[in-house]
């Protein structure tokens, strides 16, 4: 446990692995701010003093975890040209459905966490729009290189790509169906022969 008054070294990205281990062990019921900084290793009252409270905490938590997919998308378009255009769409897939279902059901379950995000995105916070504008902009860039289809609508094919990651993630549970092989069969459909 640190002791009182000393910094800790990237509290913020402790916090979150912390609550992710207390989702996957024990369930969104057990997220309380005291498992996350018993978790953690941390003084029980912390995360009440870097966040107004546990709502604002599992936003902050979505938002990062969404933040970090966005970074991977946004490198997408600089992949153009190597490799194939539903193998890259496909490990991006991979990146997206990686995000902890339990952390984007836990903000759902949370109004006033789930409102925090919804607001944070409509000011331009990365998240889905930032993953769909990424993907449409990288198969843009594979259309002028002549590997996806000119006649190709990017525009559609990314938003049926990550709305269906969308769902897959809202929907997720053990035992589901492959999520990974399903969205690859669709990016396969959606490109069309290649």
């Amino acid at each position: 446990m640190s002791p009182r008054g000393v910094a800790i070294p990237d509290l913020r990205a402790r916090l979150f692995d912390a609550a992710e281990r207390v989702l996957a062990r024990d369930g969104a019921a057990a997220l309380t701010s005291r498992a996350v900084t018993a978790e953690a290793g941390c003084a029980k009252g912390v995360l009440h003093t870097h966040f107004a409270g546990l709502d604002e905490f599992v936003a902050e938590l979505v938002l990062d975890r969404f933040a970090r997919t966005a970074a991977l998308a946004a490198a997408l378009p600089s992949k153009a040209g190597s490799g194939t255009a539903a193998g890259n769409l496909a490990e991006l897939a991979s990146a997206v459905l990686g995000l902890d279902p339990g952390v984007v059901g836990l903000a759902v379950t949370r109004p006033a966490a789930a409102a925090r995000v919804r607001e944070a995105w409509a000011a331009g916070a990365p998240g889905f729009d930032s993953i769909q504008a990424s993907v449409e902009t990288y198969l843009g860039a594979e259309q002028r290189l002549g590997r996806v289809g000119a006649a190709l609508d990017t525009g559609s094919v990314a938003l049926a790509l990550v709305g269906t990651l969308h769902h897959l993630l809202m929907t997720g549970r053990p035992g589901a169906p492959d999520s990974q092989g399903r969205v690859e069969r669709l990016v396969h459909a959606l490109l069309g022969p290649a």
